[in-house]
């Protein structure tokens, strides 16, 4: 069982910057796939990033520029690093670890982006 516990969400003005942690229960050294999911209101959970064990990364076009996955493994935590925020970019993140044929999910935390 892995349990993902994320933090840095907040309120922030548009054009600002946010720094999400998803800090995991285990070693993520050999989980297959760690991303970051969101949710806004009204609309279907999207995919952000994700960052492979092989170091790749992918990024929904949204984003591209202005976010950066990163993973720790020595800290078994994942950032996600959101600069130029947009109001759009408002939602819950969700951090996901996928491996060995599982999913697991964070609780997710609140970005919101408003002036």
């Amino acid at each position: 069982q892995v349990q993902l516990v994320e933090s840095g969400g907040g309120l922030v003005q548009p054009g600002g910057s946010l720094t999400l942690s998803c800090a995991a229960s285990v070693s993520i050294r050999s989980i297959n796939v760690m991303g970051w999911y969101r949710q806004a209101p009204g609309k279907q959970r999207e995919l952000v990033a994700v960052h492979t064990r092989s170091t790749s990364t992918m990024y929904t076009d949204s984003v591209k520029g202005r976010f950066t996955i990163s993973r720790d493994n020595a800290k078994n935590t994942v950032y996600l690093q959101m600069n130029s925020l947009k109001p759009e970019d408002t939602a819950v993140y969700y951090c996901n670890a996928r491996g060995g044929g599982k999913d697991y999910w964070g609780q997710g935390t609140q970005v919101t982006v408003s002036s």
